[in-house]
């Protein structure tokens, strides 16, 4: 009988339209709050879209600030800089509210605004110690998992991201809202509607923590996301499609955040940190590659996920997990986005750099089903050029 551990956040609101009633949902589960920092980036505050939400809260007598400043790939001065600025006002809950960065950010405004304990100490697995704001996560990408993750992503150099991972940082509440996604260009839906394909297919083949629960939620996310993602990439006004790839995205986060992410990530982290393409995108190009390399001791369960990706392909497992390789290839293809490492500016020359970069991420080399080494690296990024 197999032993394991589950957590996610405690209450998760599906629902289109949820954010325009947003102060309704924040005093029926935080009664006794009165101001708000919502933290978001500019060109998500550009959309006009936070004004429903900000509108909500005051009329339900909540004073909100506002922090738009958050960048891609969040570095830490960046994060310290928005601690400042929380500290500088009465702060009673943070509202994440935005992509992957976003809510990232607002995690850890969350857990510093005490002022207990340095960033620099919370770096790594279960460092986080002493208290930490309430927290509210809402996606307006269908994407990261943020919302649903234990885990925050800091640029701490020109080209090096570090992880803080803590139980501490799964939110209060998630709230999933289509109507905050209809604005999102074909190719970040491209992207980050892969990046959550990536996070389901990683976590259902984890070499360490893969359980019954997170597999049922990678399989779930991954139905939803495959059925979804074309149609949200040429049709990005279809509220019940944007829903399901919102959905799809947060099982999957549930899916990673008990069950690790591997080796895709670790070789996508070196070209986004380097050559400052987005995470999502960095992963589409990665992924075709990396699943050919574990095949070879991963077939078994690539043909179980080809099952609900390609239904239609039969035969022995190995013909079922190349179906599923092709047909993850097949749908970056249809959504328009890159596909080869040449078109976002890498050539050859850059592949020992990349190579050495991707062996620094032993977290996430060790959750893959197969051992990668710098050769290995090396021959993907190849493979991908």
């Amino acid at each position: 009988m197999m032993s394991f551990e589950f957590t996610t956040v405690p209450h998760i609101i599906s629902e289109s339209g949820a954010a325009a009633r947003l102060g309704a949902v924040v005093m029926e589960y935080f009664p006794q709050v009165r101001h708000a920092l919502i933290v978001s980036d500019a060109g998500f505050a550009r959309t006009g879209l936070l004004d429903a939400p900000v509108a909500s809260l005051r009329a339900a007598n909540i004073s909100v600030h506002l922090y738009t400043d958050v960048l891609a790939d969040p570095p830490e001065a960046l994060i310290l800089q928005a601690v400042v600025q929380a500290q500088q006002q009465p702060v009673d809950i943070i509202i994440g509210l935005g992509g992957g960065s976003s809510m990232d950010v607002a995690k850890l405004i969350a857990a510093l605004y005490y002022g207990e304990q340095a960033l620099s100490s919370m770096y790594g697995i279960g460092n986080i110690k002493g208290r930490r704001l309430p927290l509210i996560q809402i996606p307006t990408t269908a994407g990261t998992g943020s919302e649903v993750t234990p885990i925050s992503i800091v640029t701490t150099g020109a080209t090096t991201k570090m992880g803080v991972v803590s139980p501490v940082l799964y939110a209060d509440l998630a709230v999933l809202d289509a109507t905050l996604t209809v604005g999102l260009p074909a190719n970040t839906t491209a992207a980050t509607g892969i990046d959550a394909m990536v996070h389901a297919i990683e976590a259902y083949t984890s070499r360490h923590k893969k359980n019954p629960l997170s597999d049922m939620l990678a399989r779930q996310a991954l139905a939803l996301l495959s059925r979804n993602i074309i149609t949200a990439c040429t049709n990005g006004n279809d509220l019940a499609v944007r829903q399901n790839m919102l959905l799809g995205a947060m099982l999957a986060g549930q899916a990673f955040a008990n069950a690790p992410v591997a080796a895709v990530h670790a070789l996508a982290y070196p070209i986004g940190g380097i050559f400052h393409v987005p995470h999502g995108l960095s992963n589409a190009l990665v992924l075709p590659h990396v699943l050919r390399f574990n095949v070879v001791t991963a077939a078994a369960e690539y043909a179980e996920l080809a099952d609900i990706v390609t239904p239609e392909i039969q035969g022995s497992q190995e013909a079922r997990a190349q179906g599923l390789i092709t047909a993850m290839q097949q749908i970056a293809s249809a959504t328009g986005i890159e596909s080869r490492l040449q078109q976002v500016g890498i050539s050859k020359n850059d592949l020992d750099r990349l190579a050495d970069a991707a062996m620094l991420q032993t977290r996430l080399l060790s959750n893959n089903p197969r051992e990668v080494t710098r050769q290995d690296a090396y021959a993907i990024y190849s493979a991908a050029l």
